[in-house]
């Protein structure tokens, strides 16, 4: 699920940093005990999205939802396409 700073959701502490195919995420402690990814090199400040997975997961494993998030991104608005 995607979501941007127009969601009123306060944002917790960053917990760690990653870099996936030249894009920088920030990893964050979520609502519910998931991991919040700020997308910070992404085209729309404060773009990102929630995984229901916590943070503590091996980074692998936060790479494969990076991964499958830029996937889905639009490169001509960095948006998650619309279906």
């Amino acid at each position: 699920m995607a979501w941007s700073p127009a969601d009123d959701r306060p944002p917790g502490p960053v917990l760690d940093t990653i870099e996936v195919d030249g894009e920088l995420f920030a990893l964050r402690l979520a609502e519910g005990g998931g991991t919040a990814y700020d997308w910070l090199t992404g085209p729309n400040k404060g773009y990102g999205f929630v995984s229901s997975m916590p943070g503590e997961q091996p980074r692998e494993e936060h790479v494969e939802h990076i991964r499958a998030f830029l996937g889905m991104i639009d490169p001509r608005t960095g948006y998650i396409e619309d279906d």
